[in-house]
């Protein structure tokens, strides 16, 4: 429940004006939210200037009062990080730390969600990432069989990938260590799950910012949310029953490969109106 401390409430209407889902009113002089429409979007929270709302649906101990030497972000800096991200398939022997993994779920976790549903939620691999690596060769070997046992002109264009996948099960089988072309010997994996496909995009492209200023590196999978797609024993693992709300897969490690500069792009596609 949202409340407002009427001692310290100076009836300035920031909240009032800035409410989304307008359920808060001046009443008796002081501001007043009626919980029965509030999207718990913590707008009220966030412009109070006199710390007046609080709530016990989160938790308080997260507020952090804005500081523009800690919060503000230089833009062309910004740009150039976004420019330098590559999807990183080389890394090294090394265990992600468990607090990297809590700042990266947490770049997820607090970013917006349509109607502040907050509907996103997140299954991270570790100890289990060995068997979910035989599991992903197993289901895109069987899923590559099918298609090329059964090809017609509309399917034709996955038989590049149909023999990719039988061909990388077999070299994977061979020499597990050296030939692993899903995960790249990466020590992590964490997938996006979603019933609302825009927030958890959204998530996963805040993490993936994350990722790259902790110093790590990332690509998005999405050869496992093929092979999980209809896969039993991969949704099993992962705790899931519907394969359709995965958005995402990112595997995660410490690079072993250094960039020496962006890359260009094609020019943008605009239309002015």
């Amino acid at each position: 429940m949202f409340e407002v401390n009427k001692n310290k409430c100076i009836a300035c209407k920031q909240c009032i004006k800035d409410c989304p889902v307008g359920v808060i009113s001046l009443k008796e002089g002081k501001a007043d939210i009626n919980n029965d429409g509030c999207i718990k979007c913590s707008h009220c929270i966030a412009i109070c200037p006199v710390e007046a709302v609080s709530t016990d649906d989160y938790n308080m101990d997260e507020v952090i009062h804005y500081d523009k030497d800690t919060f503000t972000v230089d833009a062309d800096n910004l740009l150039n990080f976004i420019k330098f991200r590559r999807s990183v398939r080389k890394f090294k022997n090394k265990e992600v730390e468990k607090e990297k993994i809590s700042k990266i779920i947490d770049a997820g976790r607090f970013t917006q969600t349509s109607t502040n549903s907050q509907d996103v939620s997140y299954v991270v691999v570790r100890e289990k990432l060995g068997e979910l690596r035989d599991l992903a060769y197993e289901s895109l070997k069987d899923k590559g069989e099918a298609i090329l046992a059964n090809l017609t002109p509309e399917t034709e264009y996955l038989k590049r990938y149909a023999n990719m996948w039988v061909s990388s099960y077999n070299k994977y089988k061979e020499d597990s260590a050296n030939n692993d072309r899903l995960f790249f010997n990466a020590p992590l994996a964490i997938f996006v799950i979603s019933p609302t496909p825009i927030n958890g995009g959204l998530a996963s492209s805040n993490m993936e910012l994350m990722v790259d200023a902790l110093g790590l590196g990332t690509f998005f999978s999405g050869f496992l949310l093929r092979a999980a797609q209809g896969n039993k024993k991969i949704l099993d693992l992962l705790g899931l029953e519907d394969s359709n709300q995965i958005i995402s897969c990112l595997v995660i490690g410490y690079p072993d490969v250094k960039y020496q500069r962006t890359v260009p792009r094609k020019d943008a596609n605009i239309t002015w109106i």
